[in-house]
Protein backbone atom coordinates (compact mmCIF):
# COMPACT_ATOMS: atom_id res chain seq x y z
CA UNK A 1 0.00 0.00 0.00
CA UNK A 2 0.93 3.66 -0.40
CA UNK A 3 0.77 5.78 3.07
CA UNK A 4 1.26 9.03 3.78
CA UNK A 5 2.36 9.69 7.46
CA UNK A 6 1.58 13.38 8.48
CA UNK A 7 3.10 14.19 11.89
CA UNK A 8 4.31 17.95 11.16
CA UNK A 9 4.83 20.21 14.13
CA UNK A 10 6.85 20.04 17.45
CA UNK A 11 9.01 16.84 18.60
CA UNK A 12 5.88 14.76 19.63
CA UNK A 13 3.69 14.70 16.89
CA UNK A 14 6.90 13.88 14.34
CA UNK A 15 8.56 11.22 16.64
CA UNK A 16 5.98 8.87 17.20
CA UNK A 17 4.48 9.21 13.42
CA UNK A 18 8.80 8.69 12.23
CA UNK A 19 8.62 5.38 14.41
CA UNK A 20 5.25 4.18 12.85
CA UNK A 21 6.35 4.55 9.38
CA UNK A 22 8.91 2.94 9.87
CA UNK A 23 7.07 0.16 11.18
CA UNK A 24 4.72 0.17 7.83
CA UNK A 25 8.00 0.63 6.02
CA UNK A 26 9.48 -2.64 7.27
CA UNK A 27 6.23 -3.72 6.67
CA UNK A 28 6.86 -3.36 3.01
CA UNK A 29 4.38 -0.40 2.28
CA UNK A 30 5.35 2.81 0.34
CA UNK A 31 5.72 5.58 3.41
CA UNK A 32 5.73 9.61 3.06
CA UNK A 33 6.21 11.29 5.89
CA UNK A 34 4.33 14.87 5.33
CA UNK A 35 5.93 17.37 7.72
CA UNK A 36 5.92 21.22 7.89
CA UNK A 37 9.28 22.36 6.94
CA UNK A 38 10.12 23.72 10.84
CA UNK A 39 13.67 23.54 11.74
CA UNK A 40 12.70 20.89 14.59
CA UNK A 41 11.45 18.37 11.70
CA UNK A 42 14.34 18.35 9.71
CA UNK A 43 16.16 17.38 12.95
CA UNK A 44 14.36 14.44 13.44
CA UNK A 45 13.89 13.07 9.94
CA UNK A 46 17.48 14.03 8.89
CA UNK A 47 17.74 10.00 8.80
CA UNK A 48 14.49 8.98 7.10
CA UNK A 49 14.92 7.25 4.14
CA UNK A 50 11.94 7.79 2.16
CA UNK A 51 10.13 10.23 0.17
CA UNK A 52 9.18 13.68 2.52
CA UNK A 53 6.29 16.04 1.51
CA UNK A 54 6.34 19.48 2.96
CA UNK A 55 3.32 21.78 3.61
CA UNK A 56 3.53 24.80 5.29
CA UNK A 57 0.73 25.41 7.78
CA UNK A 58 0.65 27.31 11.37
CA UNK A 59 -1.67 27.13 14.63
CA UNK A 60 -3.75 29.28 15.87
CA UNK A 61 -3.55 31.64 18.93
CA UNK A 62 -6.87 33.04 19.53
CA UNK A 63 -8.42 35.56 17.58
CA UNK A 64 -5.79 38.06 15.94
CA UNK A 65 -3.96 38.86 13.13
CA UNK A 66 -1.46 35.87 13.28
CA UNK A 67 -5.16 33.64 13.26
CA UNK A 68 -6.48 34.86 10.11
CA UNK A 69 -2.59 34.32 8.62
CA UNK A 70 -2.78 30.80 10.32
CA UNK A 71 -6.42 30.47 8.45
CA UNK A 72 -5.03 31.61 4.74
CA UNK A 73 -1.83 29.03 5.68
CA UNK A 74 -4.09 26.38 6.32
CA UNK A 75 -6.47 27.09 3.10
CA UNK A 76 -3.61 26.82 1.01
CA UNK A 77 -1.92 23.67 2.68
CA UNK A 78 -5.71 22.40 2.17
CA UNK A 79 -5.12 22.98 -1.43
CA UNK A 80 -1.52 21.95 -1.45
CA UNK A 81 -2.64 18.80 -0.12
CA UNK A 82 -5.62 17.91 -3.14
CA UNK A 83 -3.06 18.78 -5.61
CA UNK A 84 -0.44 16.53 -4.27
CA UNK A 85 -3.20 13.63 -3.55
CA UNK A 86 -4.90 13.60 -6.97
CA UNK A 87 -1.63 13.63 -8.47
CA UNK A 88 0.01 10.53 -5.90
CA UNK A 89 -2.93 8.92 -4.04
CA UNK A 90 -2.16 7.15 -0.90
CA UNK A 91 -4.33 4.43 0.22
CA UNK A 92 -4.35 5.59 3.40
CA UNK A 93 -3.26 8.34 5.75
CA UNK A 94 -2.24 8.28 9.09
CA UNK A 95 -2.14 12.05 11.03
CA UNK A 96 -0.50 12.45 14.48
CA UNK A 97 -2.43 15.87 15.08
CA UNK A 98 -1.26 19.37 15.39
CA UNK A 99 -2.49 21.67 13.31
CA UNK A 100 -0.24 20.22 10.79
CA UNK A 101 -2.56 17.64 9.94
CA UNK A 102 -5.59 19.70 9.44
CA UNK A 103 -4.23 20.08 5.46
CA UNK A 104 -3.76 16.98 5.03
CA UNK A 105 -6.73 15.29 6.81
CA UNK A 106 -9.10 17.55 5.33
CA UNK A 107 -7.58 16.97 1.76
CA UNK A 108 -7.65 13.21 2.13
CA UNK A 109 -11.15 13.48 3.28
CA UNK A 110 -12.61 15.40 -0.12
CA UNK A 111 -10.84 12.71 -2.19
CA UNK A 112 -11.94 9.76 -0.08
CA UNK A 113 -8.52 8.36 0.81
CA UNK A 114 -9.44 6.25 4.66
CA UNK A 115 -7.96 8.38 7.61
CA UNK A 116 -6.64 7.08 10.73
CA UNK A 117 -5.51 9.90 13.53
CA UNK A 118 -3.31 9.19 16.58
CA UNK A 119 -4.06 11.81 19.82
CA UNK A 120 -1.29 11.84 22.00
CA UNK A 121 -2.21 13.31 25.05
CA UNK A 122 -5.11 12.66 27.45
CA UNK A 123 -6.97 15.58 26.59
CA UNK A 124 -7.43 15.77 22.75
CA UNK A 125 -5.82 18.85 21.00
CA UNK A 126 -8.25 21.13 18.89
CA UNK A 127 -7.09 19.36 16.07
CA UNK A 128 -7.91 16.22 16.72
CA UNK A 129 -11.07 17.36 18.23
CA UNK A 130 -12.22 18.71 14.93
CA UNK A 131 -10.87 15.94 12.40
CA UNK A 132 -12.05 13.03 14.44
CA UNK A 133 -15.50 13.84 12.32
CA UNK A 134 -13.32 12.57 8.93
CA UNK A 135 -11.64 9.59 10.54
CA UNK A 136 -11.90 5.82 9.81
CA UNK A 137 -10.31 4.95 13.37
CA UNK A 138 -8.87 7.38 16.46
CA UNK A 139 -5.86 5.55 18.09
CA UNK A 140 -5.06 6.94 21.56
CA UNK A 141 -2.66 6.95 24.04
CA UNK A 142 -4.68 7.16 27.41
CA UNK A 143 -7.62 5.21 28.38
CA UNK A 144 -8.99 8.50 30.07
CA UNK A 145 -9.52 10.27 25.64
CA UNK A 146 -12.39 7.97 25.62
CA UNK A 147 -14.62 10.40 28.05
CA UNK A 148 -13.61 13.23 25.24
CA UNK A 149 -13.86 12.03 22.31
CA UNK A 150 -17.27 10.48 20.38
CA UNK A 151 -16.19 8.56 17.82
CA UNK A 152 -17.35 4.49 17.39
CA UNK A 153 -13.75 3.76 16.84
CA UNK A 154 -11.32 4.30 19.50
CA UNK A 155 -8.33 2.26 20.28
CA UNK A 156 -5.98 2.59 22.88
CA UNK A 157 -2.79 2.12 21.31
CA UNK A 158 -0.34 3.77 23.66
CA UNK A 159 2.38 6.25 22.43
CA UNK A 160 5.18 4.88 20.50
CA UNK A 161 8.42 5.40 21.73
CA UNK A 162 11.50 5.80 19.72
CA UNK A 163 13.61 2.96 19.26
CA UNK A 164 16.86 4.19 20.96
CA UNK A 165 15.80 4.34 24.54
CA UNK A 166 17.20 0.51 25.63
CA UNK A 167 20.79 1.37 26.88
CA UNK A 168 23.37 1.07 29.56
CA UNK A 169 23.46 3.35 32.40
CA UNK A 170 26.00 7.00 32.64
CA UNK A 171 29.54 6.03 33.81
CA UNK A 172 31.70 9.02 35.70
CA UNK A 173 31.01 11.19 36.88
CA UNK A 174 28.35 9.23 38.50
CA UNK A 175 28.95 6.31 40.74
CA UNK A 176 27.50 2.94 41.09
CA UNK A 177 25.01 2.45 43.89
CA UNK A 178 24.16 6.02 44.30
CA UNK A 179 20.35 7.17 44.18
CA UNK A 180 19.84 8.93 40.71
CA UNK A 181 17.51 11.69 40.04
CA UNK A 182 16.83 12.51 36.56
CA UNK A 183 15.36 16.24 35.90
CA UNK A 184 13.84 17.27 32.28
CA UNK A 185 11.37 19.12 31.11
CA UNK A 186 11.28 18.30 27.82
CA UNK A 187 14.37 19.29 25.06
CA UNK A 188 13.49 23.18 25.84
CA UNK A 189 14.39 22.70 29.37
CA UNK A 190 11.87 23.59 32.36
CA UNK A 191 13.18 27.00 34.17
CA UNK A 192 10.98 26.32 37.54
CA UNK A 193 12.48 22.79 37.14
CA UNK A 194 16.07 23.84 37.32
CA UNK A 195 15.30 26.03 40.12
CA UNK A 196 13.91 23.72 42.44
CA UNK A 197 15.51 20.11 42.13
CA UNK A 198 19.01 21.53 42.30
CA UNK A 199 18.32 23.08 45.50
CA UNK A 200 16.37 20.49 46.71
CA UNK A 201 19.11 17.91 45.78
CA UNK A 202 21.44 19.70 47.50
CA UNK A 203 19.37 19.83 51.12
CA UNK A 204 18.78 15.71 50.78
CA UNK A 205 23.10 16.04 50.34
CA UNK A 206 23.13 18.22 53.21
CA UNK A 207 21.70 16.08 55.08
CA UNK A 208 24.02 13.24 54.75
CA UNK A 209 22.09 11.06 51.89
CA UNK A 210 23.83 10.36 49.10
CA UNK A 211 22.65 11.27 45.39
CA UNK A 212 23.17 12.52 42.03
CA UNK A 213 21.60 13.79 39.20
CA UNK A 214 21.42 13.17 35.66
CA UNK A 215 19.79 17.05 34.17
CA UNK A 216 18.15 17.92 30.77
CA UNK A 217 18.46 21.90 31.21
CA UNK A 218 17.69 23.47 27.90
CA UNK A 219 20.54 25.93 26.84
CA UNK A 220 19.34 28.96 29.09
CA UNK A 221 19.97 27.05 32.62
CA UNK A 222 22.67 24.61 31.58
CA UNK A 223 25.54 26.60 33.41
CA UNK A 224 23.56 27.73 36.15
CA UNK A 225 22.30 23.85 36.85
CA UNK A 226 25.95 22.87 36.68
CA UNK A 227 27.38 25.07 39.24
CA UNK A 228 24.94 24.39 41.57
CA UNK A 229 25.61 20.68 41.25
CA UNK A 230 29.26 21.14 41.62
CA UNK A 231 29.67 23.61 44.39
CA UNK A 232 27.33 21.23 46.28
CA UNK A 233 29.21 18.21 45.12
CA UNK A 234 26.64 16.85 43.83
CA UNK A 235 27.61 13.89 40.88
CA UNK A 236 26.45 14.86 37.69
CA UNK A 237 25.79 14.50 34.05
CA UNK A 238 24.37 17.48 33.05
CA UNK A 239 23.68 19.05 29.36
CA UNK A 240 21.39 21.44 27.78
CA UNK A 241 20.08 18.96 25.00
CA UNK A 242 20.35 15.49 25.55
CA UNK A 243 20.28 12.70 22.86
CA UNK A 244 21.37 9.85 24.48
CA UNK A 245 17.50 9.60 26.52
CA UNK A 246 17.83 5.75 27.15
CA UNK A 247 20.99 6.15 29.25
CA UNK A 248 19.54 8.82 31.05
CA UNK A 249 16.40 6.82 31.83
CA UNK A 250 18.82 3.71 32.55
CA UNK A 251 20.55 6.01 34.90
CA UNK A 252 17.61 7.13 37.12
CA UNK A 253 15.93 5.42 40.15
CA UNK A 254 13.45 8.51 40.16
CA UNK A 255 12.54 11.37 37.18
CA UNK A 256 11.54 14.62 38.24
CA UNK A 257 9.32 15.71 35.00
CA UNK A 258 6.95 17.75 32.61
CA UNK A 259 3.74 15.26 32.03
CA UNK A 260 3.49 15.47 28.08
CA UNK A 261 2.53 12.23 26.58
CA UNK A 262 6.30 11.14 25.17
CA UNK A 263 7.71 11.33 28.01
CA UNK A 264 4.93 9.63 30.41
CA UNK A 265 5.30 6.62 27.33
CA UNK A 266 8.64 6.97 27.71
CA UNK A 267 9.00 6.40 31.50
CA UNK A 268 6.55 3.63 31.60
CA UNK A 269 8.50 1.98 28.92
CA UNK A 270 11.54 2.20 30.98
CA UNK A 271 10.05 1.66 34.09
CA UNK A 272 10.98 4.51 35.51
CA UNK A 273 9.28 6.15 38.75
CA UNK A 274 8.67 9.53 38.56
CA UNK A 275 7.28 12.49 40.04
CA UNK A 276 4.95 14.50 37.26
CA UNK A 277 5.03 18.49 37.48
CA UNK A 278 2.72 19.24 34.26
CA UNK A 279 3.36 22.57 32.52
CA UNK A 280 0.50 25.08 33.85
CA UNK A 281 0.10 26.90 30.19
CA UNK A 282 -0.42 23.46 28.48
CA UNK A 283 -3.43 23.80 26.24
CA UNK A 284 -6.80 22.36 27.71
CA UNK A 285 -4.24 21.13 30.90
CA UNK A 286 -3.56 18.61 28.92
CA UNK A 287 -0.25 17.96 30.76
CA UNK A 288 -2.19 17.50 34.41
CA UNK A 289 -4.77 15.16 32.80
CA UNK A 290 -1.87 13.16 31.32
CA UNK A 291 0.18 13.47 35.21
CA UNK A 292 -3.23 12.26 36.42
CA UNK A 293 -3.79 9.25 34.40
CA UNK A 294 -0.32 8.26 35.23
CA UNK A 295 -0.21 8.55 38.70
CA UNK A 296 -3.65 6.85 38.96
CA UNK A 297 -1.92 3.18 37.62
CA UNK A 298 0.83 3.62 40.42
CA UNK A 299 3.57 4.51 38.65
CA UNK A 300 4.36 7.86 39.35
CA UNK A 301 3.30 11.13 41.63
CA UNK A 302 1.92 13.99 40.48
CA UNK A 303 2.43 17.69 42.27
CA UNK A 304 1.30 20.60 40.41
CA UNK A 305 4.03 23.36 39.53
CA UNK A 306 2.42 26.13 42.45
CA UNK A 307 2.66 23.46 45.18
CA UNK A 308 6.64 22.65 44.39
CA UNK A 309 8.84 23.79 46.42
CA UNK A 310 12.82 23.06 47.44
CA UNK A 311 11.73 21.62 50.68
CA UNK A 312 8.71 19.59 49.86
CA UNK A 313 10.67 18.00 47.07
CA UNK A 314 13.93 17.22 49.13
CA UNK A 315 11.25 15.12 51.54
CA UNK A 316 9.45 13.37 48.61
CA UNK A 317 12.75 12.47 47.40
CA UNK A 318 14.10 11.22 50.95
CA UNK A 319 11.22 9.46 51.48
CA UNK A 320 11.80 7.32 48.49
CA UNK A 321 15.37 6.68 48.87
CA UNK A 322 14.24 5.19 52.18
CA UNK A 323 11.29 3.24 50.90
CA UNK A 324 12.69 0.99 47.98
CA UNK A 325 9.24 -1.38 48.25
CA UNK A 326 7.25 1.87 47.03
CA UNK A 327 9.88 2.37 44.58
CA UNK A 328 9.79 -1.55 43.19
CA UNK A 329 6.00 -1.48 43.41
CA UNK A 330 5.90 1.52 40.90
CA UNK A 331 8.06 -0.27 38.91
CA UNK A 332 5.96 -3.14 38.92
CA UNK A 333 2.96 -0.79 38.20
CA UNK A 334 4.68 0.95 34.93
CA UNK A 335 5.26 -3.07 33.46
CA UNK A 336 1.70 -3.52 33.82
CA UNK A 337 0.89 -0.69 31.24
CA UNK A 338 1.60 -2.97 28.15
CA UNK A 339 3.51 0.43 27.39
CA UNK A 340 5.43 -1.11 23.97
CA UNK A 341 3.99 -2.43 20.83
CA UNK A 342 1.88 1.13 19.84
CA UNK A 343 3.37 1.47 16.91
CA UNK A 344 2.23 -2.27 15.98
CA UNK A 345 -1.06 -1.41 16.97
CA UNK A 346 -1.57 1.85 15.04
CA UNK A 347 -0.07 -0.14 11.82
CA UNK A 348 -2.76 -2.47 11.83
CA UNK A 349 -5.07 0.24 12.37
CA UNK A 350 -3.57 1.97 9.17
CA UNK A 351 -3.51 -1.24 7.33
CA UNK A 352 -7.29 -2.22 8.36
CA UNK A 353 -8.70 1.27 6.50
CA UNK A 354 -6.41 1.47 3.71
CA UNK A 355 -7.30 -2.09 3.44
CA UNK A 356 -11.14 -0.82 3.08
CA UNK A 357 -12.93 -0.94 -0.29
CA UNK A 358 -15.09 1.59 0.88
CA UNK A 359 -14.59 4.23 2.92
CA UNK A 360 -16.16 4.43 6.46
CA UNK A 361 -15.91 7.56 8.38
CA UNK A 362 -17.48 9.51 11.21
CA UNK A 363 -20.08 12.46 10.84
CA UNK A 364 -22.05 13.32 14.14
Amino acid sequence: MRIAVACGGTGGHVIPGLVVARRLKERGHDVALWVGGRTVEDRSVSDWRGSIVRVTATGFQGFSWRSVAAAWFLTSAFRMCCGIMKRDPPDALLAMGGYASVGPVCAARSLGIPVVLHEANAIPGRAISFLARFSASVAISFEATRLYLKHPSVTLTGYPVRETLPAERFGAPLQAGVFTVLAMGGSQGAHRLNEVVPSALSIVKRRGAPVQAVHLTGQRDEAAVREVYAREGIPHVVQGFMAEMGRAYASADLAVTRAGAGTCAELAVCGVPALLVPLPTSRRGHQLTNARSLAATGGADAREQKDLTPEWLADHVAALQRNRRRLAAMRVALGKLDARGAAERIADLVERAGGNLKLETYLP
